[in-house]
Order: C-alpha cells, then sequence, then structure tokens
C-alpha cells in the first residue's frame, strides 16, 4: 500500500469553483488519474475513504462535488431523510453540467505534475454510477466502473424519459443480484 496525503481543492469550471477531494500518492513519480463521483450523499466520509482507497493503489484520485450548482457543501448520512434530500439535488442535476464538471476535474489533475497526462478513469457509486456511465462518452475517459449505477436504461439527468447515450469507451457494470432497491 501506498503512503499519501489528501485534502480539499477546488476545481474551476468556468465561473462555477467546484469543491473536490483530492487525494494522492506521497512518491515521486506519475501516476493516473481517477475521477471518483459521488452517490446521491455528497461527497461524504464514504466517498472521501474511496477516494482515499483509490490513492493508496497508486493513482491520484479526484471526488468533485457534483452538487456544488445547486447544494454548495451537501454532505450527509444514509437516512430516509437523508435520501429524499440527495434525490431532490440527483434531480436538478443536468448531463451537459455534470459532464462539463467532469471534464474540470480531468482537466485540473491534468496540472498536477504528479499526474500522467492521458489515460484516466472513473468510478462511481448508484446514481454517481449513471454519471460514470455519462463520463464513458468523454474522449479523456478511458476506462469506468459503475457500481449500481441507477437509472442507466430509463433516463438521463435533466431530460424527460430520455435513455442515456451508449459510452464508446469500455464501461465496466457492477449492479449486486441481491439489490433490491436503489436509491
Amino acid at each position: 500500500m501506498v503512503k499519501i496525503r489528501a485534502k480539499q481543492v477546488k476545481v474551476p469550471n468556468g465561473e462555477l469553483q467546484i469543491d473536490a477531494y483530492l487525494a494522492e500518492p506521497t512518491g515521486e513519480g506519475t501516476f493516473p488519474g481517477v475521477v471518483v463521483i459521488q452517490e446521491i450523499f455528497g461527497v461524504n466520509s464514504h466517498i472521501r475513504s474511496v477516494t482515499e482507497r483509490i490513492a493508496q493503489e497508486g493513482y491520484v484520485a479526484i471526488a468533485p462535488a457534483i452538487y456544488q450548482r445547486t447544494a454548495p457543501g451537501f454532505e450527509v448520512g444514509y437516512t430516509s431523510e437523508d435520501t429524499a434530500l440527495g434525490r431532490q439535488y440527483k434531480d436538478r442535476t443536468k448531463a451537459d453540467e455534470l459532464l462539463s464538471d467532469i471534464q474540470a476535474a480531468i482537466d485540473f489533475l491534468k496540472t498536477e505534475s504528479n499526474v500522467k497526462e492521458d489515460g484516466f478513469g472513473a468510478i462511481g457509486f448508484c446514481f454517481g454510477g449513471h454519471v460514470v456511465y455519462l463520463a464513458a462518452t468523454l474522449p479523456d475517459i478511458k476506462a469506468t466502473a459503475s457500481f449500481y449505477g441507477a437509472g442507466i436504461a430509463t433516463m438521463t439527468p435533466g431530460a424527460v424519459n430520455l435513455r442515456s447515450p451508449a459510452p464508446q469507451r469500455s464501461a465496466a457494470l457492477f449492479t449486486p443480484s441481491l439489490e433490491l432497491k436503489i436509491p
């Protein structure tokens, strides 16, 4: 396991400053970049832990706050009230803005001297799994891992009854068979 450091950063995207959690190896060299996309609960302690664990495997990982436009600083736990609130913010997202924010996170990583210049990946959970499925359409994304990506087959964020486009790159979809309900 690699030693890491982690910190909060701001990712510029035009006039918007996106809060993000960055975790990176402390050793010398360059490392691949991975964008970590939250569940509906924000960049909470669980997502920060995932981001750190990815860095411990030798990646520079960044978790941008995908609700920055509508709910800056949003971070909750896993109660039914938290789920209801997280869904409200999810319903306010738009695919083009989500993709723009992910590209901004990639562009931020490109400015870091310890990040390899190409070959970025993305990983997401629940709604974040759906978002990384969309991110697979970005030219800089070479691989994605979508864990129980909610709504992929039935909707696109910000659109009514529009199915998400198929990615043009590698996308691994992981859906547990015992999962009865995905928030």
